[in-house]
């Protein structure tokens, strides 16, 4: 985020205000310094109001993570269960035809040998018999160390159904708490805000625009790609969309969430959080940044951009701040990635 600014200071009574510039002036003629602390409240609120939203994009992050887990997870559930009811569906026509080929046993063979053959109406059609049964009682243990494998298996994968069902409980549940924890951070700030001046609020709401006049044309820098070039292309369209923590897109983003969107349209799945999309392509210096490279913030990589060309970025910055362009510089960089 990195919205380290200082706003206009609050309004003061004119009395009071032309009392104190009596008052400095009088002091500056004895030779004294008199210490202005006019913008300290405001300044101060402001710090803990830029603490709140970075702690919400930490936690947001954490939530993306835990998020991606859990589908992961559902994924890996999901096709388990299908694995388990396809080897259930095996073992059920195994154990039929076991069954039905013990019957034909029982039925051709459950005489006592000497009464069968006494029995026979040749000596040659008995021992084909006994042949045929010698054959099938081969056939039948193979088929049943086969089902008694196929148990083995089918018992392997509901133990793993299990564990996976049981992380899957932990990481809905650590989703809910990140949940709670960015609601929480940015309901705090929000009160912060909400208790400013109204000038000084008029002031950060203007810093929070997404036509920055303040700032330099990023110019047209040919990307290091194709794929590069049309993420950026992606990122510029997304300029002015709204800061919307945990998404992805298309109405809304959070800063990872538009990086992988932005890549996405250029036919590259990056991953969901700005911690693994540092590590998704070639690191390279600040110095050699070129359009499309990603920009991650802070010394844990809690937020990220998109490097566009003439020292700016496009970056999701915070609630209430839609996408915009900012100085590369706006926050302590740490690292640069080549997608």
């Amino acid at each position: 985020m990195g919205f380290h600014r200082r706003l206009a200071p609050s309004g003061f009574d004119r009395g009071a205000t032309a009392a104190l510039c009596l008052l400095s002036a009088a002091v500056a003629a004895l030779g004294a310094a008199v210490p202005s602390a006019v913008a300290a409240p405001t300044d101060s609120t402001q710090a803990e109001v830029d603490r709140l939203y970075a702690e919400a994009e930490k936690a947001t992050e954490s939530y993306n993570r835990a998020d991606e887990r859990v589908d992961a997870l559902r994924e890996q559930v999901t096709r388990t269960q299908d694995r388990i009811a396809r080897q259930q569906q095996r073992i059920n026509t195994m154990r039929e035809a076991l069954g039905s080929l013990a019957g034909a046993q029982y039925r051709s063979g459950g005489m006592d040998p000497s009464l069968a053959l006494l029995f026979s109406d040749t000596p040659d059609d008995y021992l084909e018999k006994a042949a045929a049964l010698d054959r099938i009682s081969v056939h039948q243990a193979g088929e049943l160390r086969e089902l008694q494998a196929a148990l083995r298996e089918l018992d392997q994968e509901r133990a793993e159904a299990t564990g996976r069902l049981a992380e899957l409980d932990r990481s809905r549940k650590a989703v809910a708490e990140h949940k709670r924890t960015v609601e929480r951070k940015l309901a705090r700030a929000r009160e912060l805000l909400d208790s400013l001046p109204s000038a000084d609020r008029a002031a950060y709401d203007r810093a929070s625009r997404s036509d920055r006049a303040d700032l330099p044309d990023p110019g047209n820098a040919a990307a290091p790609s194709g794929r590069a070039a049309a993420a950026v292309a992606a990122a510029r369209a997304a300029l002015g969309s709204p800061y919307v923590w945990g998404s992805n897109g298309p109405s809304g983003f959070d800063c990872s969430g538009l990086m992988q969107w932005s890549y996405a349209k250029a036919g590259v799945s990056l991953p969901r959080t700005s911690q693994a999309q540092r590590y998704a392509g070639q690191q390279v210096p600040l110095s050699q940044a070129q359009p499309g490279d990603l920009v991650t913030y802070r010394s844990d990589a809690s937020h990220v951009g998109m490097y566009v060309g003439n020292g700016q970025v496009i970056h999701a910055p915070y609630p209430g701040a839609p996408v915009r362009y900012d100085p590369v510089g706006m926050m302590p960089v740490s690292s640069v990635t080549r997608v």
